[in-house]
């Protein structure tokens, strides 16, 4: 793990404590987190080199957000939730239901600089991931939360697939997807030249998908 993705981890983690003191879970805490940050990688995908029509309306953007404080940021939060989750398509999917868990005007603040200082869209998959997972494995430790019994560590996840040896070309099924964590342990397995040797037919079959999906 580099220096970098350590920093931004702890960073990201450093939150953990003062949600909790604020009544916010973990899982809570996850839940905001990816609100946050698909806002701020909208932003940034709206802007040079990309350019992109995100699809976010004027007004409820992470421009409009990112520099308030208080219960102006609070208040903007809670409309800009809102008003995604009342947009059509996959947008209003994503935010549909969503509402502002985050008490605490001056914690909120908090995560949205913490957030806004990093360039998430240029940010290495694995680095999100290991977010993605630590808090994971954060709320499975949490007793009061009961999700440790949906929790399966990375370690044991790979060691599982090694026993397993999937192979390329083969169709891969977890009936009890969750975080898709087998999958990508499975596609990271059948990547590796120490298993196999991919021409490019087996390269780009060499894909992964659930047979069946649990929430």
């Amino acid at each position: 793990m580099s220096d970098q993705t350590s920093t931004i981890i702890s960073k990201v983690w450093g939150m953990c404590n003062p949600l909790r003191d604020n009544g916010v879970s973990y899982g809570d805490y996850l839940e905001q987190l990816t609100y946050l940050i698909f806002l701020k990688m909208s932003d940034e995908y709206s802007r040079p080199p990309y350019k992109r029509e995100t699809g976010i309306p004027a007004g409820y953007t992470w421009a409009d957000m990112n520099t308030l404080k208080g219960a102006e940021l609070e208040e903007q939060y809670k409309a800009t939730l809102e008003k995604l989750g009342e947009q059509g398509g996959i947008l209003g999917k994503i935010f549909k239901g969503a509402v502002n868990k985050i008490s605490s005007a001056a914690i909120l603040y908090r995560i949205v600089q913490m957030i806004d200082q990093e360039r998430w869209v240029s940010m290495s998959s694995d680095v999100k991931g290991e977010i993605y997972e630590g808090l994971l494995q954060k709320n499975a430790e949490d007793v009061k939360s009961g999700a440790g019994q949906y929790f399966t560590p990375r370690p044991l996840i790979r060691t599982m697939v090694r026993c397993v040896r999937p192979e390329p070309m083969k169709t891969i099924a977890d009936p009890c997807c969750g975080s898709g964590g087998f999958f990508l342990a499975a596609q990271e397995y059948i990547a590796d030249e120490a298993h196999y040797t991919l021409d490019r037919e087996k390269k780009s079959s060499s894909k992964t998908r659930p047979s069946m999906a649990t929430s």
